[in-house]
């Protein structure tokens, strides 16, 4: 049975922590979050997800189309790139924009419970209640932060439209969205709406999930340096900690997202640019490891707490069964006096298994908060977008040949 937070506890600053602990979210707030509740494209825990969706499409991918079919550039040859066969521009805008979407959903409904979880396991002693409390207070405040999001608008202008765009991006050939000349590119209709709406929007609400992370990543290492109550038994192997592997599974959807956009990427490259491939291996491994480090890095911070209390508890539980088998060990091997005790059926014997299972836990504690299965979980998720490009190094033909030769 779980044991209840005391509700007097939580509103000791005035009842304002009682909300935030019994519906902790890192997405709600802010005011893009406000705005979309206004316009009626989200309730008060995220829902109309469909309709947020088809909004956000309906300004970003919709007008490109359009536009393109009238200008004449959405197939066909009058360009190099016609808007039809831009693989990166669908799969930014037609998976990676709704995965980033989604993601908002699945990390608040995962993340609902991780405060109440804290306290109802009783990981947060006394002593370290007011920091605890300071750390869900500020991660509120910067969640809801209207400067951040100013400034996300200001870095998205300036830094993506400016720079990142024209130089990273742009393809050097003749697009739908854009032509060479002079030097530089003159941008159609429709590039005029992709350079200056779409893909502001996309980046922002990429860049409004880095801040996000970043506020997680804080809340973390502020919990990190709060003195925390951990069992070396406990059956999650992680002293209790084990929960927090289940929040930032939550977090797939924003891999894939990116996976996802880097397999568009990867697409234009391959189809337009002539490369393969096996040219981009080492941006894969980058991302992945990038993506796994932002994702499941912050739960690094416990492993000094969850190293220490292995060792404790190795010692304490090691103490324990020393001094158990030594006076097991004197009563049933060194000593006839049993007072007509049996042997078989003893509770002697299963106290002495009991022991031994409960050290046997302590020494199989992993010393960070998630498994491996987490880790290769996130890492398949994440480049799952990329699994269909492996079909432009090998025809389909020589692929079915090839999975024949294995089953039969």
């Amino acid at each position: 049975m779980s044991r209840s937070v005391d509700p007097s506890i939580l509103s000791r600053k005035g009842g304002s922590l009682l909300s935030d602990y019994a519906d902790f979210s890192l997405i709600l707030g802010g005011p893009l979050y406000q705005i979309l509740r206004r316009a009626h494209l989200s309730g008060d825990a995220l829902e109309l997800l469909r309709r947020r969706i088809v909004v956000i499409l309906s300004l970003t991918w919709l007008p490109l189309l359009v536009l393109s079919i009238v200008e004449g550039r959405a197939w066909g040859t009058a360009v190099r790139v016609p808007f039809l066969l831009d693989v990166e521009a669908h799969v930014r805008f037609l998976v990676a924009l709704p995965l980033l979407v989604v993601a908002e959903l699945v990390v608040h409904q995962r993340m609902r419970s991780l405060l109440r979880q804290f306290l109802e396991r009783r990981l947060i002693p006394d002593t370290s209640r007011a920091r605890f409390d300071a750390a869900v207070s500020s991660a509120i405040r910067l969640r809801n932060s209207v400067v951040l999001e100013m400034l996300l608008i200001g870095l998205v202008i300036v830094v993506g439209v400016v720079y990142i765009w024209p130089h990273y991006i742009a393809l050097n050939v003749a697009t739908w969205y854009a032509m060479p000349a002079g030097g530089g590119r003159r941008l159609s209709a429709a590039g005029w709406w992709f350079v200056y709406l779409s893909l502001p929007l996309f980046w922002f609400i990429l860049l409004r999930w880095y801040v996000r992370l970043a506020i997680w990543v804080r809340f973390l290492w502020q919990v990190a340096r709060c003195e925390l109550r951990l069992v070396p038994t406990h059956p999650d192997h992680a002293g209790g900690l084990g929960f927090l592997s289940g929040v930032v599974v939550a977090f797939a959807p924003l891999l894939m997202a990116h996976g996802a956009q880097v397999a568009g990427f990867i697409s234009n490259q391959i189809f337009f640019q002539g490369a393969t491939l096996p040219h981009f291996k080492i941006l894969l491994a980058v991302v992945v490891v990038f993506l796994l480090l932002i994702v499941l890095g912050p739960l690094l911070l416990f492993m000094p707490h969850l190293a220490a209390a292995k060792r404790t508890g190795l010692r304490e539980y090691g103490n324990l069964a020393q001094e158990y088998v030594l006076e097991f060990d004197d009563k049933w091997l060194r000593s006839t006096a049993k007072n007509g005790e049996a042997l078989l059926g003893s509770a002697d014997l299963q106290s002495l298994a009991d022991i031994g299972n409960s050290f046997q836990v302590i020494r199989d504690m992993s010393v960070v908060p998630f498994t491996k299965f987490t880790v290769l979980e996130l890492a398949i998720v994440t480049l799952v977008p990329v699994a269909p490009l492996a079909l432009t190094m090998v025809s389909v033909d020589q692929l079915i040949t090839e999975l024949l030769k294995v089953v039969f």
